[in-house]
């Protein structure tokens, strides 16, 4: 389906990759990976087209329909949400002008018998397209993705120009899940999503039975749905067959095996180096000495470019809480008249580590906030146990940054544990490396804010620590190294994630925010996806009547539809008929007068009354016969009209 010849890119004079060869097929499910910077969104930027590679070819199938969804934000029209995606279907788009011209011109009364047969046997064509390509069910199929990615009814005829760029990546995923591509380039796609839209994204992707190719931190979601890897790797591209996980397994080992040949290269260049220092002097050895240098110069040295995952950091021993350290009691928020969350309770014992789930707006940011003290409910009430003492993320916290700090030095003044080196440990783990450290706070971009702050926020000595996505800027590696920490915090902790594989080592109990309304669950995050499919399996058992409403609404609005077309379609020669069948009756009823007084005396009497008589009603015999046969060949096109539609 794609051959990739010699591709080759470089960046600042560096190889991303070199003289790449491969071949994807058409069923392919493919995970991309590779540390940061290694050029993963550069590759499906060039396999989309919208970028043009350094060297080399990409050979595509004739016709080949590539999807494409990159991180950026996407500049989306100023339609409605519904409208948007439909406008993006180019085949609905192109029967839909085709009808309206055909129609257009089979409404003009001069139209040829041939030319009116020629149109007719295009409309035809247009209805077999329509039943090839399940025309009718387009709106439908449109109603349900943008559901199962969050989007509520009453929100498909709202601007996409008031959409944040999380909702406005969503409308744009919902196009290319419904453009029929023979190819999917996905980068990040999960960024954007709660746990909801993500179990739905998984479910139709698995069903999906084109290529995938995607670049995803969230191994949950890439597990689920690759079967190859490839990966990008000193400056190589190259296959590994298994999935996500298979391939972690192998890059550990890879790693593994690598320092053993790092260790003993460096072990035999120390014993050469020595060798030479030593006998440098002695002419004796001279030649020998030479020799080693020589070899010295021909070693190609080993480089331990990956990440061996041994970055690390511990929170500190803080004071610990009371038992219980946190009681919410008959809570409510509403934002003006829109209310958030209504008459909750529940509490949280020492050490619980929950995980707050549930879809996109329901409240769990709120909550959050609230029991953080961010924010103050409308009614009831937090009570905080004994010497609670809070630390918080989320992504607004970036405001109390300064500014004008560098890294190094923000995180310092929020730490008197760690020395120097210790700090320029744990900043490597949230990807600033070496002189990145010295970089302003003012100018780094939002992810990089973000990630200095869930730094700050991690190493303060709380003993209830709150996370509101704190991982959608963390790399593998990164994520890693902050899961572990977390799993051994030993005060009590509240995460808002969506990110499956990162909560599973951690939760210990799942608090669904849902309907203004929350449920508890007493296990982890796979517990709870498994009880979240028991109940929608139960909801689904007594849903069939509202399917039937549904399906009797969508048989509905497709006949309206069909009525409207013929409608549009018959119209004017619809018109037409009427008419003639108006002059057929008068002339009908004319010619039964002539008749009547034909028979009369004063008119068969009088020869010349009795001659015009006779001529007016030949004339009208005349003028019926021939609206008689234009009324039989104007119901002939109806009725091709009508069997066209």
């Amino acid at each position: 389906m794609i051959d990739i010849i010699d591709l080759s890119v470089q960046f600042m004079g560096t190889y991303l990759f070199q003289d790449v060869n491969l071949k994807i097929l058409s069923s392919d499910k493919i995970a991309l990976v590779g540390s940061n910077g290694t050029g993963k969104s550069t590759f499906l930027k060039i396999l989309s087209g919208s970028q043009q590679p350094e060297a080399g070819t990409i050979q595509k199938k004739k016709g080949l329909q590539i999807g494409y969804l990159p991180q950026e934000i996407i500049a989306l029209s100023e339609n409605t949400i519904f409208d948007e995606v439909k406008d993006s279907l180019k085949n609905i788009k192109q029967i839909e002008n085709e009808e309206n011209e055909i129609n257009h011109k089979l409404a003009d009364s001069k139209i040829s018998n041939e030319k009116h047969n020629e149109l007719i046997k295009k409309l035809g064509e247009l209805n077999f397209k329509k039943e090839e390509i399940d025309y009718y069910a387009t709106d439908s199929k449109i109603e349900k993705v943008l559901t199962g990615l969050g989007f509520k009814e009453e929100d498909f005829s709202r601007q996409t120009v008031e959409l944040s760029g999380g909702w406005q990546m969503r409308v744009e995923l919902t196009k290319i899940l419904l453009q029929n591509n023979d190819i999917l380039l996905l980068d990040e796609p999960t960024n954007h999503l709660d746990i909801d839209s993500l179990q739905w994204l998984v479910n139709f992707l698995k069903s999906y039975t084109g290529a995938i190719i995607l670049v995803s931190h969230d191994r949950y979601f890439v597990n689920n749905i690759c079967s190859k890897t490839l990966e990008i790797y000193s400056g190589n591209v190259s296959f590994f067959k298994g999935n996500y996980n298979d391939y972690l397994n192998f890059k550990n080992e890879r790693a593994e095996r690598l320092k053993a040949e790092f260790l003993d290269q460096q072990k035999k260049l120390k014993q050469t180096e020595q060798f030479i220092e030593r006998f440098r002097y002695k002419a004796t050895k001279a030649k020998q000495v030479q020799s080693r240098i020589k070899q010295l110069e021909k070693t190609e040295r080993i480089e331990l470019t990956e990440n061996e995952n041994k970055i690390n950091f511990k929170f500190f021993n803080s004071n610990p809480s009371g038992v219980l350290p946190i009681k919410v009691n008959k809570l409510s928020k509403s934002y003006g008249e829109k209310s958030v969350l209504e008459n909750i309770s529940f509490q949280i014992e020492r050490g619980e580590k929950i995980a707050l789930v549930g879809p996109n707006g329901a409240g769990k940011t709120t909550l959050s906030k609230i029991i953080s003290n961010r924010l103050q409910p409308t009614k009831g009430k937090i009570e905080l146990g004994h010497n609670v003492e809070i630390s918080f993320y989320a992504q607004d916290v970036v405001d109390n940054l300064n500014l004008e700090n560098d890294i190094f030095t923000e995180i310092a003044n929020n730490d008197t544990e760690n020395t120097t080196v210790q700090l320029r440990t744990i900043l490597g783990a949230f990807l600033f490396q070496g002189d990145d450290v010295f970089k302003k706070i003012k100018i780094l971009s939002g992810g990089e804010k973000s990630r200095v702050a869930l730094a700050k926020v991690l190493l303060n000595k709380a003993n209830t620590i709150i996370l509101d996505e704190p991982t959608n800027h963390l790399d593998y590696d990164s994520k890693k190294i902050v899961q572990n920490a977390l799993a051994e915090f030993k005060g009590t902790l509240i995460i808002v994630s969506h990110d499956v594989d990162f909560l599973k080592p951690i939760v210990t109990k799942v608090i669904e925010v849902r309907n203004k309304s929350i449920k508890e669950y007493y296990g982890g995050i796979e517990y709870y996806l498994s009880k979240r499919e028991e109940n929608l399996t139960e909801e689904n058992k007594f849903s069939n009547n509202e399917k039937e409403k549904i399906s009797r609404k969508d048989e509905k609005r497709i006949e309206a539809e069909r009525r409207n077309k013929e409608f549009r379609a018959t119209k004017d020669i619809k018109e037409k008929i009427t008419n003639l069948e108006t002059k057929i009756e008068k002339f009908e009823t004319e010619i039964a007068i002539l008749e009547e007084e034909i028979t009369k005396e004063e008119i068969y009497s009088n020869p010349e009354l009795a001659k015009t008589n006779r001529q007016t009603f030949n004339l009208l015999k005349i003028e019926l016969d021939k609206t008689i046969d234009e009324w039989t060949e104007t119901n002939e096109k109806l009725e091709s009209i009508l069997q066209s539609l």
